[in-house]
């Protein structure tokens, strides 16, 4: 006999939903993670005063009502809207491009006049079937914003130029002709008053969770304690990167302490030149309006990854979409193992989608 019917790798997002889920079926649940906090990348620590995303930014937004609903459980969420701002050496751009970036970077006042100066730029550049992310963009706003506030940000954030990026990476940006710098088309949004770790907490109550417990270093002994496990690493380090190593990139972060109650008066500002090192940079106490004496702000700079690294980002292109469907056919015949999460399922998923993805899986196999 077992002592748990679900070892669950990871105590991130996907990891704690399931345990939640599992709980209340009555199932016994062990959580491990090798980190020596819950809460994976959403988790958020205590400086100063100031719940700091030691892991970059993580805003919740949702259409999902069910997901909306779900997390309130568990946490009260404050009104933080997203709306970031752009640096472009010294000039600063709302975000996303709205009536307000297009009349800084135009002059012009009506949408007909913004639409009117995209399809001129448009036209100039001869793109009429985009096939990267230079041309998709330049066909979506015009090549003033796109030399300014695209092509050196996705340089940095990619480590590649932005003619070798695949054109659906930029689709998902929100391009409004009104005047809202509202970032997310989402029905929900906020930040959870107390940070994202106490909101992880209450899921994973009453759920024994082991830290500083490193899986794959000790599989076979760790595997014998359950009747399945839920794993949410990465799916090629499960298989000993036998087929090779998936791409990602990762962040690095620089977070310091100033002595300012208010640096850059808004909690995210994109660096869009290829020149400044970093792309962002974050100040944690805006996200919950903070009225601290002191701040704090993280400097983010991507880095492709190499193993030992944090893995952030998949790298979704044709060949590493190639490799994880050979590795998605190893996970599928595995067996007694659930494969979950952005890691386990090389993909990007937004915190509303982990969630909801998550609730499916545990109502399949707890049914």
């Amino acid at each position: 006999m077992k002592q748990y019917d679900y070892l669950i790798v990871g105590a991130g997002l996907f990891g704690a939903v399931f345990a939640h889920e599992a709980k209340k079926a009555g199932k016994k649940c062990l959580v491990i993670d090798k980190r020596d906090h819950i809460a994976g990348n959403i988790y958020t620590e205590a400086v100063e005063g100031i719940n700091v995303h030691r892991y970059g930014a993580h805003i919740f937004h949702t259409n999902n009502k069910a997901v909306w609903q779900y997390v309130n459980q568990f946490a009260e969420f404050n009104r933080y809207t997203n709306s970031p701002v752009a640096n472009y050496h010294g000039q600063i751009y709302n975000l996303p491009f709205n009536m307000n970036t297009f009349n800084k970077m135009w002059g012009v006042v009506t949408p007909a006049e913004a639409k009117a100066k995209i399809e001129e730029q448009k036209a100039a550049a001869g793109i009429t079937d985009p096939q990267n992310l230079e041309e998709q963009a330049i066909s979506l706003v015009g090549t003033d914003i796109y030399e300014k506030l695209i092509k050196g940000y996705t340089g940095k954030q990619w480590g590649r130029p932005c003619t070798e990026l695949p054109a659906f990476i930029i689709k998902r940006l929100p391009v409004r002709f009104t005047y809202d710098d509202n970032y997310f088309n989402a029905l929900y949004q906020g930040i959870p008053n107390g940070g994202y770790t106490a909101m992880v907490e209450k899921m994973l109550a009453d759920t024994e969770v082991h830290l500083n417990v490193d899986y794959l270093a000790d599989k076979a002994a760790l595997d014998a304690l359950a009747e399945k496990v839920v794993y949410t690493g990465p799916v090629d380090a499960y298989f000993g990167y036998r087929l090779g190593a998936l791409q990602y990139r990762s962040v690095r972060f620089e977070t310091e302490v100033l002595d300012t109650d208010n640096y850059q008066g808004n909690a995210v500002v994109n660096y869009t030149d290829a020149e400044t090192p970093y792309t962002r940079i974050i100040e944690h106490k805006h996200f919950e309006f903070g009225t601290q004496p002191k701040t704090v702000i993280s400097r983010e700079y991507s880095a492709e990854w190499k193993k030992g690294d944090e893995p952030y980002y998949p790298v979704n292109d044709e060949k590493n979409g190639a490799l994880y469907a050979q590795y998605k056919a190893l996970a599928d015949a595995e067996p007694g193992v659930i494969f979950g999460g952005r890691l386990g399922e090389y993909k990007y998923y937004d915190m509303d989608k982990v969630i909801e993805v998550a609730l499916d899986v545990a109502a399949k196999e707890l049914a």
